[in-house]
């Protein structure tokens, strides 16, 4: 992406921070500060941090949970919640609108999760490990901020056709994790709290259907839903997906309204002026009309990606990956070498991710008469069937679900995750770099 003339006017550091790769750089740092403290003299004090209990209180009811636990409950509700405007978006507006579009990357997103998780099903199975076997979901994410970050790094030698393949893969791969996790890692469900939380949904739902196109009540029924979700067993990150689902996306004005109307309030504006150089009070009130009018020509789940976009990427994952990726190194490489959930996950990210994508998108084009992107050759595809390997925080999270309490088979997972995420994303990187630049 090439800079605009404001970023021009930014300091580098802004420029940075605003870039396409800073928040996979972000992930890459606080995963390395975790695995130094976790191996550091600090090392006992790091890991009680996060053990550290919290609680809120209403009265005689609350909720006590670690510090860890509120960030994979809590702060991951909006990381999720941030997925499901992504895909609600990508299904009514975007690369999933289309099912001609859409049949590549999820073809790709299909193979690349059926693949690895044959390949972990296939190696627990031969180690005889049941217990092992309940972690099949983890190989199957892609992490879409470290892959994308990586293509960012690649400049001119990646076209843009394959940075949205590789996005509506990760997507995609996104919501067949949502659906891993809703149906296959939820506990005993408590109908009653379920029920009350469905009906919040419900309520949503009818907010949209009414025109609602205020952020705050879908906020307020999301705060409801999750805490009735969090109490029912069904995992509390659904609960941010479901409410995704109730956003608007559609826009209260089109764009010949809204040039019609804001021609109509800048005349107006203009014909109210005073003499003086000062705002009066009529121009304020036309001032205010034109912002609620700027305002209805974007839906509120635009706002709220865009608002939610960098929480989300510069402090939610970030925060996720320094609670979840430390680990000791000496002794977590031997239990992930040893352990049949360690290799398990270590051969379905490695392997088992590029084989799929890269099979499933030629099984597309060979028998569904798809094409790839514009100007993307298979070497490219090569590449990013590496970099859905990149499991990080999709994984990290699904690593705790499947092993809540068997911390021999969550060490060697965690162990696996990282080192093969950092293989995959550095092949990926290679066999992108030495592709021939595009030319302009």
């Amino acid at each position: 992406m090439h800079p605009t003339s404001q970023d021009l006017n930014l300091s580098p550091l802004a420029r940075l921070v605003r870039s396409e790769s800073f928040p996979g750089l972000l992930l890459v740092a606080c995963a390395a500060i975790a695995i130094g403290l976790a191996n550091s003299p600090w090392a006992e004090a790091w890991s009680h941090l996060w053990h550290t209990p919290f609680s809120i209180r209403l009265g005689e009811q609350g909720l006590e949970k670690s510090l860890a636990h509120w960030i994979g409950d809590g702060l991951m509700v909006v990381f999720f919640f941030f997925v499901g405007l992504e895909i609600k978006h990508e299904v009514l507006d975007g690369q999933l609108q289309s099912l001609r579009q859409a049949a590549l990357p999820v073809a790709a997103a299909v193979g690349g999760m059926a693949v690895p998780a044959g390949i972990y099903w296939a190696t627990t199975w031969l180690h005889g490990d049941v217990e092992a076997a309940r972690g099949w979901g983890i190989p199957m994410a892609t992490d879409i901020a470290f892959a994308l970050g990586v293509l960012a790094l690649l400049g001119k030698r990646v076209p843009a056709g394959l940075k949205v393949f590789l996005a509506t893969l990760a997507i995609a791969d996104d919501l067949g994790a949502v659906i891993v996790i809703a149906m296959f890692y939820t506990e005993q469900i408590a109908w009653t709290y379920l029920g009350l939380g469905l009906l919040v949904l419900a309520i949503s739902f009818a907010c949209n259907r009414l025109g609602v196109r205020k952020t705050w009540p879908y906020t307020v029924c999301g705060l409801a839903i999750w805490m009735t979700f969090l109490q029912s067993g069904v995992h509390a990150t659904i609960a941010g997906v479901a409410l995704a689902m109730t956003v608007p996306a559609r826009r209260g004005l089109d764009e010949r309204d809204f040039s019609r109307r804001g021609r109509a309030l800048l005349d107006r504006f203009d014909a109210e002026a005073d003499p003086t150089p000062r705002t009066n009070a009529a121009q304020l009130v036309t001032m205010h009309e034109l912002e609620r009018h700027t305002k209805n020509v974007q839906a509120p789940l635009q706002r709220m990606v865009h608002g939610l976009h960098p929480f989300v990427a510069h402090f939610v994952v970030p925060v996720f990956a320094l609670a979840n990726a430390g680990v000791e190194v000496s002794r977590g490489l031997g239990t992930a070498a040893d352990h049949a959930a360690g290799q398990g996950v270590f051969l379905g990210l490695l392997l088992g991710k590029p084989l799929g994508v890269m099979l499933a998108t030629w099984l597309a084009c060979r028998w569904l008469g798809c094409n790839l992107p514009p100007q993307t050759t298979w070497r490219h595809v090569f590449g990013a069937a590496w970099l859905a390997g990149i499991g990080f925080t999709m994984s990290l999270f699904l690593d705790g679900l499947a092993f809540p309490t068997q911390m021999a088979a969550f060490d060697a997972s965690k162990v696996a995750i990282l080192v093969a995420s950092f293989l995959a994303g550095t092949i990926g990187y290679l066999v992108l770099r030495t592709s021939k630049p595009l030319e302009d």
